[in-house]
């Protein structure tokens, strides 16, 4: 492991909009929250990524390099890397709809997002951000 500044950065700004999620899941904009969780999710395996010495890709789901990379992070974390692979893939699915909606039904995306859906997605950033937290 090495100290990255950049990758304390990604780790700092998640840390900020994980706490502004919580805040919109109080104010039921739950599609703000889910858009948040995955700018989280994201920052932060692009911050473990770095930490372990590969350049994170310029795309929003990280999971495949994660999975291509696996044997440079140590067991505990290997352990989690298929959850989340797939916890980036869920949410980078979410990314342009929690923001824009559907554009093909004309659905907005305040309309497209429940309580549970917003519950999942902080729970899943929050599993990340507190393991990218002990890579760093």
């Amino acid at each position: 492991m090495n100290f990255d500044s950049v990758a304390q950065s990604y780790i700092s700004q998640a840390e900020e909009r994980f706490a502004l999620a919580k805040l919109e899941l109080e104010r039921k904009k739950y599609n703000i929250t889910v858009r948040l969780c995955q700018e989280v999710v994201e920052l932060a395996l692009k911050a473990c990524l770095r930490i372990v010495n590969v350049e994170p890709p310029k795309f929003h789901d990280v999971g495949p390099v994660l999975k291509d990379n696996l044997d440079k992070f140590p067991s505990w974390f290997k352990e989690r890397i298929e959850v989340f692979a797939s916890y980036s893939r869920s949410l980078r699915k979410e990314r342009e709809l929690s923001m824009y909606g559907d554009e093909e039904t004309n659905t907005p995306p305040e309309i497209l997002y429940s309580e549970y859906d917003a519950q999942q997605s902080l729970k899943m950033a929050e599993e990340i951000l507190d393991y990218s937290k002990k890579t760093i």
